[in-house]
């Protein structure tokens, strides 16, 4: 590591304590984008990476809410909003126990490189609260989420920020979060993304990051002369984003072999099929069930629970050749990274934010894998987003089949500016460095452009 990576990361670590996730974030970037500042001097004399790894603003509110027996509660709300050079902060909401200050910077951080190679003009941000929706009544989730929008509407707005979804806030969240910011306001508008159909919502929204994830993994078996066709796969989660991975590699003639959920996961080298995929989706959407119910239903699959804390995820330790980790941060390890590679694994795209640690990106990079970091392989959610933010703007919704073709081709686009980047710094193949060289370049010429204050 150079003199330069090294003295800017120990201020990062000096200024942001206790935030390992966001140090990891910076970190790669900066690893990056140093031959960049090589080449251009005019990016480290104008301090834009101290300025984009600065949030412009941060904020933390407390939320009151009821339970059912009349209890009280109190959880911590976040927004964090980390760059508007290209356009409006844009980026999900997650509720989860885990979520605190360093998550959600981590989270912001990516999310402006991920905005910046989708080609839509969208800065980054993110939010959330340590609030968890499992196990709430419809009712409790509700008084959560109006407490919640009653300090957020202050700081959003169609030009300002639109937030989305994450993890723990899907259609229902959305909708209660929506119906209190038009409440308040007295205005209906697009200050959410990931809204129902009928309400302002778009086409593909739910599918977008899941599809993108098998899109951006179709683009790079495409450079070796591949397709999807036949590859068994592994994804992790059984959320959102899992399901539709699951549909779109069976779109493709893959074959998806396991789903997990915090508990562990099920294996089944019969393939989950369309049908077992719709009983997935009941399962996980409708009845808010556990995964472990699968084999009760489908004796070909088997169930292993999964410790936490264990020094490795059985889950990808099986035979494959491509996997699809859609779960949360971190959840490969390096143990797990050497375990897929010794499998057969040789494609990997990140549905999730960062869910491979360092030493594990090391082990894909030195296997000279194709391996697509989240940052590009999971940007059709926020592709998406962004299209649904031009049908509100247009007061029009485009159908199905062209919302989906857009995706697709911006998840092309995304391929090729990642490949490009990599060829013209000169690590040819290396998609972490060409999706954060790529990110960045834009973001930086436009901070550039307006000045200081850019």
């Amino acid at each position: 590591m150079s003199d330069y990576v090294a003295d800017f990361m120990a201020h990062i670590k000096a200024k942001n304590p206790s935030e390992p996730e966001f140090h990891q974030a910076v970190k790669e970037v900066v690893e990056s984008v140093t031959t960049v500042l090589d080449k251009h001097p005019e990016y480290r004399k104008a301090k834009v990476l101290e300025r984009i790894s600065e949030p412009e603003r941060v904020i933390m509110f407390r939320v009151p809410w009821m339970d059912d027996q009349g209890g009280y509660h109190v959880n911590r709300g976040f927004r964090i909003e980390m760059n508007s050079a290209i356009g409006p902060y844009k980026g999900g909401l997650r509720l989860h126990p885990s979520v605190n200050l360093g998550i959600l910077k981590f989270l912001a951080f990516e999310q402006v490189f991920k905005n910046s190679l989708t080609t839509l003009p969208m800065g980054g941000g993110k939010g959330g609260s340590d609030f968890d929706p499992k196990g709430k009544s419809d009712d409790e989730v509700m008084r959560f989420c109006q407490g919640f929008m009653s300090e957020l509407y202050r700081h959003i707005g169609p030009n300002t920020d639109i937030p989305a979804g994450d993890i723990g806030v899907g259609g229902r969240e959305i909708g209660y979060l929506f119906g209190t910011y038009k409440k308040i306001r007295n205005e209906f508008t697009g200050i959410l993304t990931g809204k129902g159909l009928n309400w302002g919502g778009s086409l593909i929204r739910p599918e977008a990051t899941g599809y993108g994830a098998v899109y951006f993994a179709a683009e790079m078996l495409a450079t070796r002369g591949e397709s999807l066709e036949g590859k068994t796969c592994l994804v992790s989660g059984s959320g959102n984003v899992a399901q539709y991975a699951t549909e779109k590699i069976l779109d493709l003639g893959g074959k998806v072999v396991t789903l997990s959920d915090s508990g562990g996961y099920i294996h089944d080298p019969d393939g989950v099929d369309r049908d077992k995929l719709a009983f997935v989706m009941d399962l996980k959407n409708v009845r808010r069930g556990r995964i472990t119910e699968y084999v009760e239903k489908y004796s070909s699959a088997t169930y292993t629970a999964v410790d936490p804390g264990a020094d490795c995820n059985p889950l990808w330790d099986h035979k494959a050749e491509c996997a699809f980790p859609s779960a949360t941060q971190n959840e490969i390890n390096v143990k797990d990274a050497e375990n897929l590679v010794n499998n057969g694994v040789y494609v990997v795209s990140e549905g999730a934010n960062m869910p491979t640690v360092p030493e594990g990106v090391d082990v894909f990079l030195n296997k000279k894998i194709l391996y697509g970091p989240g940052k590009a392989a999971n940007a059709g959610g926020v592709a998406v987003s962004g299209l649904e933010m031009s049908q509100n703007s247009m007061r029009y919704s485009w159908t199905r089949e062209e919302v989906d073709s857009k995706l697709h081709g911006i998840m092309k686009s995304i391929h090729k500016s990642c490949v490009e980047a990599s060829e013209k710094y000169g690590t040819p193949g290396n998609y972490v460095n060409g999706a954060n060289i790529a990110g960045f370049l834009k973001v930086a010429d436009a901070m550039l452009d307006q000045g200081i204050f850019g």
